[in-house]
């Protein structure tokens, strides 16, 4: 007699319970072996943002930086005439 055929609906649930049952055994062999180095593919991931950094001084918008010119040139011409 021949092999019981397998359904459609069998054979993908099986093909997930495969999928999810290898990424736990990769993450139970990441989680045992913490000196294996990591991989990654994304070419951010250990990249440092110099502009949103706690340690970053705050950047100055154009219209204070305009402000503030103006502010100086006055006080210069204040203490010109005092």
């Amino acid at each position: 007699s021949a092999p019981e055929q397998e359904s459609f609906e069998d054979a993908e649930e099986r093909a997930q319970i495969l999928a999810e049952t290898a990424a736990l055994k990769k993450l139970a062999a990441d989680y045992l072996h913490p000196e294996l180095p990591v991989v990654t593919t994304d070419s951010t991931a250990c990249g440092r943002n110099y502009f949103t950094r706690a340690s970053a001084p705050e950047q100055e918008s154009f219209e204070d930086a305009e402000e503030r010119a103006q502010i100086l040139a006055e006080t210069a011409a204040l203490k010109k005439l005092a």
